[in-house]
């Protein structure tokens, strides 16, 4: 099984695009765990909806009680605490083999799901697989696992399939560059990534990662408010991990 936990703080709109798109995964033994944190926008009334979604899945003959196949819907409400709490307390009550932390803003491709346990399935010796995504009409080819040039930079999406027995959890205290902070830490306990080379899901424009800009912005324009707080979390992390 694979559990799919998804960390929502006020992003009704754009939840019913990622809960179409695991519906529509032509892989089914899976569980979707949503940790509301505390929204205020009525996203109790989309988490209802696809309540009664999944549940038709459940009972259809594919996930009949003799398939080898589950698929399983949970909500969790809790008060706000922020975007690490919410996925160790998905993590917390997972009952997969595998992890995948997927944000609200996220669109699955059909096949993501498949895809990526074939590549873990294939590569014994990986603790996780990751894939190349889209930010809106940006394309992020993120390449092969490379452990030097992760020291120096994040390059890896937070939504990968993560090997339960290999996940640290997330450190509640890093508020910023969350993923990098938990790759380096998996890398420093022995667990390696593999890439697929492939587009495998799509992040709407605006969400979590809107404050991405280009590499050039980065040295040429310091003065800017989000590079100053981008140069600030890397220092945390850099700072923790002991990188130069």
């Amino acid at each position: 099984m694979i559990s799919i936990i998804i960390p929502v703080y006020n992003q009704a709109d754009k939840l019913s695009g990622c809960l179409d798109s695991i519906l529509g995964q032509t892989y089914k033994n899976y569980e979707v765990i949503v940790v509301n944190d505390g929204s205020t926008d009525g996203a109790e009334e989309v988490f209802e909806k696809y309540k009664d979604a999944f549940t038709r899945i459940q009972k259809s003959d594919f996930a009949s009680p003799k398939s080898d196949f589950a698929v399983r819907f949970q909500i969790i409400n809790q008060t706000n605490r922020g975007s690490n709490p919410a996925r160790n307390r998905g993590a917390r009550e997972a009952k997969g083999e595998y992890l995948l932390f997927c944000d609200a803003d996220i669109e699955m491709a059909p096949n993501m799901l498949e895809i990526m346990l074939k590549t873990l399935e294939n590569n014994p010796e990986a603790g996780f697989a990751y894939s190349s995504f889209k930010y809106g009409l940006k394309y992020f080819k993120l390449g092969p696992y490379d452990a030097d040039k992760l020291k120096k930079m994040p390059y890896i999406h937070s939504t990968s399939l993560i090997r339960m027995q290999c996940f640290p959890g997330w450190d509640e205290s890093v508020k910023r560059l969350q993923d990098w902070d938990l790759w380096l830490t998996m890398l420093e306990q022995g667990h390696r990534g593999v890439w697929i080379d492939d587009v495998l899901f799509k992040v709407k424009a605006g969400g979590a990662i809107s404050s991405w800009l280009p590499s050039f912005a980065y040295k040429l324009m310091p003065f800017l408010p989000s590079v100053k707080k981008y140069k600030k979390a890397v220092g945390i992390i850099k700072n923790k991990h002991k990188l130069v």
